[in-house]
């Protein structure tokens, strides 16, 4: 057939598609009549059309009709292909991995070599089997600890690195010690400890707890942080917060502030505070309402408190699922607590209108400690504040303050169900339109004192945001489901430590976690393990010079939960 039906009429499969497509892009002809003349559908003409743009059909060296053509493969790639066999490797596994070399091999062929090889097809296996979910998902690894020694050699590409950043500093607040001191529980295959850095490792990173599980469930680099192979799953962080009583919590608190004054990071002269509503759907049987500030109305939830150092704003206290009939008397259950931390209590305390009763004020002034609060004022107090006289105006030492300098004026004043007289400083021209009774039983200090005091109390407020937006304390349904007080907790020790390493970073002494954490915190990092030595190193960002000018020398180097192995850290 050597005429021109040889060209109108092809046989041959790679000729009719060859000839098909010239009659599409060099006749023009639409794809119903190219379709038509060849036998084709108008949509495999189509499909033809496309895979010739992509370059995915090639016509140089067409295969004989009748003939199969059979990839050659080397010794070297047959000899990977029956090891990863007798890892038990399935065909398609073996293709993915052979890709990832470089060698593009199908898994028809795969299957030809094993064959020629001498191996048998393995048995079909389920998805779970596999180490992936129904619909493709990996499943990642079981976690179990780990030896630094035993793990010689391992390179890992890391993409919660930066929470090693945190590694000294633990060590310097004898994070093992505290951790002890609080005698948490623990199971057979996961220590108190592994699970502590793993629930803190994610609170440093300041992700969502719904999004943990896929971002980091795979990252060796993070299991290696907590003294295992990879992190624990959901459910058993979820489980394990669970299991902690009261005692447990209350230790952990009282053991890890301790640790903290004793190095003397509190200032301890102020202390401000505060209430929040974690939005919690519970037994609502259990739960009250209780006014959620960040919502603007009432709603059932888990009441917690806070107690801040204000010169720091490093948060010291925390208590939670506190019932509505307790909430008056949180604050006579603080100061034995930060009596004990102190050993002698000579803290202010300062809090808002609402947060206790003129009763427990009376307790508190009865035993000697100090406070600054709001008077609760009606019509009367302010129809008579607009007669009263004299008015002297003070300055507060406040360099950005917008008003600073009102207008106060002092007297000692009668309450009910206190003993005695409290020193009440009514301050105007404050930038508000109503005037504000201040009252303390601090008949000692200057007017400005107490108003610069009070008037720092928005500290704890903005503390309380920034749990709420880069710790998440809100995050409450979610996969991971911690107790709502160990949550607070792990809170109060990932602040800590964000404040530990901003002061050693020269200009972001005073910045927030959000802020470290973008710039310094979040990002990949290489971790490599030789001997009992672990380096991690961070590629080139904009600051890592100011992290290369910390002092690290100053700081411990050895990681105590892994059995001391020493740590580098390494600033490209």
């Amino acid at each position: 057939m050597n005429d021109a039906s040889y060209f109108t009429h092809p046989t041959a499969d790679w000729q009719r598609r060859y000839e098909a497509l010239r009659a599409a892009f060099v006749e023009r002809l639409p794809d119903k009549l190219v379709a038509e003349r060849f036998g084709y559908s108008p949509g495999y003409v189509g499909q033809l059309r496309f895979r010739f743009r992509q370059g995915k059909i090639d016509f140089s060296e067409p295969v004989d009709e009748g003939k199969t053509s059979r990839r050659k493969v080397g010794k070297d790639t047959r000899e990977k292909i029956t090891q990863w066999r007798q890892k038990q490797l399935s065909a398609g596994e073996i293709a993915e991995l052979l890709m990832r070399e470089g060698v593009e091999l199908s898994i028809r062929t795969v299957e030809r070599v094993l064959a020629e090889e001498g191996f048998s097809k393995l048995p079909r296996r389920t998805q779970l089997r596999i180490g992936r979910t129904v619909k493709g998902a990996e499943i990642p690894e079981k976690a179990e600890p780990i030896s630094v020694t035993s793990l010689t050699g391992a390179h890992y590409e890391s993409d919660g690195a930066g929470v090693f950043l945190f590694a000294p500093f633990l060590a310097q607040l004898g994070i093992d010690s505290v951790i002890k001191k609080a005698r948490l529980p623990e199971t057979r295959a996961i220590s108190a400890m592994n699970y502590f850095l793993s629930i803190l490792a994610l609170k440093l990173l300041g992700t969502e707890r719904y999004a943990h599980v896929g971002d980091h469930s795979f990252d060796p680099g993070l299991g290696l942080f907590a003294g295992l192979n990879v992190l624990p799953k959901c459910t058993a962080l979820s489980t394990y917060s669970y299991s902690l009583d009261q005692e447990h919590i209350t230790r952990l608190q009282e053991s890890f502030v301790s640790g903290a004054h004793r190095l003397g990071i509190y200032d301890k002269r102020v202390i401000n505070l505060d209430f929040h509503t974690a939005p919690h759907y519970g037994d609502e049987s259990v739960l009250d309402e209780h006014w959620a500030g960040l919502r603007g109305k009432r709603m059932k939830g888990a009441l917690t408190m806070f107690a801040q150092d204000s010169e720091t704003k490093l948060i010291v206290y925390t208590a939670s699922d506190i019932q509505s009939h307790e909430a008056d008397d949180q604050v006579l259950r603080f100061v034995p607590y930060w009596a004990k931390i102190c050993r002698q209590m000579k803290s202010t305390l300062v809090f808002d209108s609402k947060f206790t009763t003129y009763k427990n004020l009376s307790e508190l002034n009865n035993q000697g400690i100090k406070f600054v609060t709001l008077r609760r004022r009606g019509h009367k107090l302010l129809e008579e504040a607009g007669t009263l006289e004299p008015w002297t105006k003070i300055t507060i030492p406040h360099e950005k303050r917008k008003y600073p300098n009102p207008l106060i004026h002092e007297s000692d004043v009668e309450l009910n169900n206190y003993d005695g007289k409290a020193r009440q400083i009514i301050l105007k021209g404050n930038g508000h339109e109503k005037p504000a009774f201040l009252i303390t039983n601090d008949f000692v200090s200057q007017a400005e004192v107490i108003v610069a005091d009070y008037s720092c109390r928005w500290h704890v407020e903005t503390g309380i945001s920034e749990a709420v937006k880069f710790f998440h304390i809100n995050a409450l349904s979610s996969p991971i489901l911690l107790k709502v007080h160990f949550d607070m907790v792990m809170t109060m020790i990932a602040d800590t430590l964000y404040w530990r390493i901003a002061q050693n970073l020269r200009g972001f002494e005073k910045c927030d976690a959000n802020t470290i954490f973008r710039n310094f915190v979040h990002g990949q990092g290489v971790v490599d393990v030789r001997g009992d030595k672990i380096t991690v190193t961070y590629p080139k960002r904009a600051h890592n010079p100011i992290l290369r000018a910390v002092d690290w020398r100053h700081l411990p180097e050895n990681m105590p939960w892994l059995n001391g192995a020493k740590l580098s850290l390494v600033f490209s």
